[in-house]
C-alpha cells in the first residue's frame, strides 16, 4: 500500500472513531450504558432476569438490573468466591446452577436476597477485557429450571458485546472526573490571585503602618498574626484543589495543553483518550506530557495546519501510546526530526519505549510515543 493510501486510510479511520466516540458519549452516560447492558444479558440468555455486578476491590455490587419483580438484589455485594457471581469472578468462568438455594457447588451467603426475588436457575458469567474482570453478568429464571450450553454461549457472547458499552461508561465517567479535575485548577489559580495577593498586600500594609505608628504595634501585631493565619487556611485549600490521582491528572493536563494551543494559535485541537490507561510513575507521566508539548510546538512551526489531534490509549502489552497528528503541509522549519525529538527519543529510550516522527507525502505529521508499562 503506498505511503498516501496509508495516510488517508489512517485519516478516516480517526475521523470515524473520533466521531463514534463523540456520538456516543453525547447520548449515553454510565446509567443507560449499564442498564441496556443488563437488558442485553436478559434476552441473550432467555431469562426472566438480567442484571450487572460492577468489579469492586473486593467482589463485586450488582446496581443495574432487567426483569426484576422486587429490589432485593439492588446494592447487592458479592464478595469474591461467594455466592455464584463471587465463585464466576474467582475462577474466572461461568457458573450455573439450576436452583440456587439448593446449590451445593456455591454458599449461601445471599440466600435471603435470593429468595426475595424468587430466583431458582441462575447463571454467572464474567466479564473480561484484556484478561481482566469488568464486571460479572447474570442471568435467572423465576423459579427451577435449566441453562443450557447454548445459554453459556449466548450470555458469553452478550458479555463481549457489552464490554464496549463498559469500556464508554469508564470513558464517559473519566471525562466528568476529568472536568472537574480541569475546574478545581480553574479555582485554585483563581484563589492563587484573587485571595493570595490580597492578603499579601494586607500584610505589606499592616507592616509598613507598625514602622511608622509604634503606638499602634500590639494591634497591628495581632492584625498581622490572623493575615499569617488566613495565608495558612489558603495554602491548605490550594492542596487540597490540587490532590488529584495520577492517572486522572494526566488526561487533564493533556487537555489543558490542547485548550492552551488552540487558544494561542486558533488551530483546532482536541484531545481524545481512546481508552482506560494504568496509573504511571513520574518519569513516564513526565515524558508523556513532553512528547505531546514537542508535538504540538512541531504543529504551531507547521504551515497550513487545520486540525491537530492528541491521543492517548494503552496496548495490549500494559504500555501506553502518546500520538500528536497534524494534518499541516509539513513545510515549516519544524518539520525535520529536530534536537527536540532527539532528545525525547533518548528518554524513551531509556524506560524501553520509542519515539518516532512520520511525515506523510500529503502533508500531515505524527509525532508518536510507545512507552512500555512500568516493571
Amino acid at each position: 500500500m503506498r505511503t498516501t493510501d496509508r495516510a488517508a486510510e489512517r485519516a478516516h479511520l480517526l475521523d470515524l472513531l473520533l466521531a463514534e466516540r463523540e456520538g456516543l458519549l453525547s447520548v449515553l452516560d454510565r446509567v443507560l450504558a449499564l442498564r441496556g447492558t443488563a437488558r442485553l444479558i436478559r434476552e441473550a440468555a432467555g431469562a426472566d432476569t438480567g442484571f450487572l455486578g460492577e468489579r469492586t476491590e473486593d467482589g463485586t455490587v450488582i446496581r443495574w438490573t432487567a426483569g426484576t419483580r422486587t429490589d432485593a438484589l439492588q446494592d447487592l455485594r458479592v464478595e469474591t468466591g461467594r455466592g455464584i457471581g463471587g465463585r464466576a469472578l474467582a475462577t474466572g468462568k461461568p457458573v450455573r446452577v439450576s436452583d440456587y438455594v439448593s446449590a451445593e457447588t456455591i454458599t449461601h451467603d445471599y440466600d435471603e436476597r435470593v429468595r426475595r426475588e424468587r430466583l431458582g436457575a441462575m447463571i454467572a458469567v464474567p466479564i473480561l477485557d484484556r484478561g481482566c474482570t469488568l464486571a460479572v453478568a447474570y442471568a435467572g429464571l423465576h423459579g427451577p429450571g435449566t441453562f443450557g450450553d447454548a445459554a453459556v454461549d449466548a450470555l458469553r457472547g452478550a458479555a463481549e458485546q457489552a464490554v464496549p458499552a463498559l469500556r464508554l461508561a469508564d470513558a464517559a465517567a473519566a471525562q466528568a472526573d476529568g472536568a472537574v479535575a480541569a475546574e478545581r485548577r480553574r479555582m485554585q489559580a483563581s484563589l492563587h490571585d484573587s485571595v493570595g495577593a490580597m492578603l499579601f498586600s494586607i500584610g505589606a500594609q499592616v507592616r509598613d503602618l507598625r514602622s511608622e505608628n509604634p503606638l499602634l504595634a500590639s494591634r497591628l501585631t495581632r492584625i498581622e498574626a490572623d493575615v499569617s493565619e488566613a495565608s495558612r487556611a489558603l495554602r491548605e485549600a490550594l492542596l487540597a484543589l490540587s490532590d488529584s490521582s495520577p492517572e486522572r491528572a494526566l488526561p487533564v493536563e493533556l487537555a489543558e495543553h490542547c485548550r492552551s494551543f488552540a487558544a494561542r494559535t486558533g488551530v483546532s485541537c482536541r484531545f481524545v483518550q481512546l481508552g482506560p490507561v494504568a496509573p504511571l510513575d513520574a518519569e513516564r507521566t513526565a515524558i508523556l506530557v513532553a512528547v505531546a508539548r514537542e508535538g504540538l510546538l512541531n504543529a504551531e512551526k507547521h504551515a497550513g495546519a487545520g486540525t491537530v489531534i492528541v491521543s492517548l490509549a494503552p496496548d495490549e502489552s500494559g504500555g501506553v501510546v502518546l500520538a500528536v497528528a497534524d494534518d499541516g503541509d509539513g513545510s515549516g522549519p519544524g518539520a525535520g526530526t529536530g534536537l527536540g525529538v532527539r532528545m525525547l527519543a533518548q528518554r524513551a529510550a531509556r524506560l524501553g519505549g520509542t519515539v518516532g516522527l512520520i511525515q506523510d507525502e500529503e502533508g500531515g505529521t505524527t509525532l508518536r510515543l510507545s512507552l512500555p508499562g512500568a516493571p
